[in-house]
């Protein structure tokens, strides 16, 4: 049924049936697909009827469907002509795990990030009728992206228009792991609530059976109960929102879904459908473990490489049991930092705050202020989402958090709305801030103890696994200290002398030997710490320097405003070598789109091959080959 070429238009004659079995093709689908090529699972299995039930009511090739986050749209593909290309989920060249305009006139908005959706509904439908245009505006937004500060800025908004828009609450009780907060709870409320409408009804024709002094007692009831309805109305708190409730309904119950939908388009303005879901349904491993089937990685050749995520665990834990100053904080991602540990062993110190990196943040500058030692862990994709926070709350401040940020730099297969390449760039701008980037797991460690002793914000970033064959007696041979990067590969006649910072250097050392071989000389020097930058060991290095031609800084991170533009300003100080060329080596200032990490390193010429031929063609260029 899914190679159907009409299918969206089919399903509004299917019967219900024949819903069903398009149902079970779907999910079949995703367990053939999704597990091989990694991406979100669990997710997908939840959304399928009530993807149907949409689809069979409304056009997403006509009506503009926002999916929040969008890593629930997989189901939303195969229906909208995508099915042959599926196989191709997530790998170089094929389908995104998310939304994307350019990908389908059916995505009418690109999403990656949660909480997204009711603004961006709200700006279509503001804009459709504007424009005098019919069309429905509808956005889908889980119940855990619920408890998000943006969130609840739409919907106050949303109680002042009068535009028609649906928000389609999927309600399974997650996000990533199990949901938390006053919002989760409320949500909880509602669900198992029992019919309030028939107990009201069954009072008041009671109450008015009472002679004459009955309607008296009711009307004085209902000026009464708006005190007191907030608590005990299913979405009442919507309701007070300026948004019309409409629900629970059973989110895999097809024909119960387009009824409430249709009752949606019937009332008009904002109207809030909350449809309870279960995560993983239909396939019994993920119903039984949601979490585990929520993200699932590729099926790989079993080759297993260090954790950053679950050293950083093993480190804060072990930290903790000696300084009760130490706290742990996680935006709903305390098993994909690795903060799960820690949980176990400290309950009373782990703070999940939900999908609120805003709050993480400021709490932690609250907590820092109170005199603790707090340690927020997220990934760096979302730290975006709490800009103003680190720079107002803790920089400008001068307190002791430290960030560390998860999947720094390229994360690969999620592609351009996860790529971790804008932290550098944004953050060196910030004052008293110390931003260091390891090159292996054992550095990360030694990083981790370092920024427990300091009284300023500290920011470590690094990648989700460490491939750089790198132990500890790395660590041993080089000791970290504050500020001062090392000399890994020393050469008084390096014709090339790289800059790196972080795991891209395991890159750069291999791209030195692979130089070498060709007959150009190097060295590398990697400065573990872009603020402050040890400029003092760069110049020292330098000044022993006899045959130098050019310097090469390697990040792995976006150029405009990243480390290449320290290291560039660093030289400008007088010495004997500032008239050198610099040739600075990262990510373009453009969306990178999704494939492994390697496939991404080769397109934009960071593997160490592709390092080796840009310093080659550099050379060549300014005639400074011999």
């Amino acid at each position: 049924m899914l190679n159907r070429p009409n299918l969206i238009a089919e399903l509004k004659s299917m019967s219900e049936a024949e819903k069903e079995q398009l149902a079970n093709e779907i999910r079949t689908r995703l367990i053939e697909v999704v597990p091989q090529n990694g991406g979100h699972l669990a997710t997908n299995l939840g959304v399928v009827e009530l993807t149907l039930a949409l689809y069979s009511v409304l056009d997403p090739f006509v009506d503009r469907i926002v999916w929040d986050v969008g890593h629930q749209s997989y189901v939303h593909k195969l229906l909208t002509g995508r099915n042959a290309q599926f196989d191709t989920l997530r790998m170089e060249n094929g389908l995104s795990g998310f939304p994307k305009r350019e990908e389908s006139t059916a995505d009418s908005f690109d999403t990656g990030h949660s909480s997204t959706s009711i603004s961006a509904a709200i700006g279509f439908a503001r804009a459709r009728d504007l424009q005098g245009e019919k069309h429905r505006v509808v956005a889908i937004i889980g119940d855990g992206a619920f408890g998000n500060g943006m969130t609840f800025e739409a919907l106050n908004d949303a109680g002042q228009i009068t535009n028609d828009m649906i928000i389609i609450l999927n309600d399974n009780g997650m996000s990533i792991a199990s949901n938390v907060g006053g919002m989760s709870r409320y949500l909880g409320k509602i669900r198992t609530i029992k019919s309030y409408v028939r107990m009201k009804k069954g009072v008041k024709r009671t109450l008015l059976r009472i002679p004459k002094i009955g309607g008296k007692i009711v009307h004085r009831i209902q000026k009464f109960k708006a005190s007191l309805r907030v608590l005990l109305i299913p979405g009442e708190l919507f309701e007070e929102l300026g948004c019309k409730y409409i629900g629970p309904v059973d989110g895999h119950n097809i024909e119960n879904m387009m009824k409430a939908i249709e009752k949606a388009i019937f009332l008009g303005g904002p109207v809030i459908l909350h449809a309870i879901t279960k995560k993983g349904k239909g396939y019994q491993p993920a119903e039984e473990n949601p979490s585990f089937y929520h993200g699932v990685s590729p099926s790989g050749n079993g080759v297993k490489v260090p954790s950053y995520s679950a050293n950083t665990g093993s480190v804060l834990t072990e930290l903790a049991g000696n300084d009760t100053r130490i706290t742990a904080i996680s935006a709903a991602m305390g098993d994909g930092t690795g903060l799960n540990v820690f949980k176990d062993a400290y309950p009373t110190r782990f703070f999940d705050v939900g999908i609120a990196e805003s709050h993480a943040v400021t709490m932690a500058a609250g907590m820092a202020a109170g005199g603790l030692k707090p340690f927020v862990c997220v990934y760096s994709t979302f730290m975006q989402r709490a800009y103003d926070q680190f720079l107002h709350d803790c920089a400008l401040q001068n307190l002791p958090v430290t960030v560390l940020l998860d999947r720094a730099g390229v994360s690969g297969l999620d592609g351009k709305t996860h790529q971790g390449v804008y932290d550098l760039a944004f953050l060196q701008s910030m004052p008293n801030v110390t931003i260091a980037a390891p090159c292996c797991v054992s550095e990360q460690t030694a990083l981790i103890r370092l920024a427990l002793e300091s009284n300023s914000p500290f920011v470590i970033r690094y990648p989700a696994k460490d491939d750089s064959g790198l132990t500890e007696a790395f660590i041993a041979q080089y000791p970290v200290s504050y500020g001062k990067g090392v000399s890994l590969l020393e050469n008084v006649n390096a014709e090339v002398l790289f800059v790196s910072l972080g795991q891209i250097t395991s890159n750069v050392m291999q791209a030195a030997r692979q130089l070498e071989d060709q007959g150009i000389s190097c060295a590398v020097f990697h400065a573990r710490f872009m603020r402050p930058f040890d400029q003092e060991g760069l110049l020292e290095l330098l000044l022993h320097q006899n045959k130098l031609k050019l310097i090469v800084t390697v990040e792995d991170g976006v150029v405009s405003g990243g480390f290449g533009s320290v290291v560039s300003a660093a030289m400008f100080t007088p010495v004997k070598h500032t008239s050198l060329p610099i040739l600075c080596l990262g990510y373009p200032n453009e969306p990178i789109v999704h494939g492994t990490i390697e496939q991404i390193h080769k397109r934009y010429k960071l593997d160490a091959s592709g390092i080796a031929q840009q310093v080659c063609c550099r050379l060549k260029e300014a005639n400074l080959c011999d």
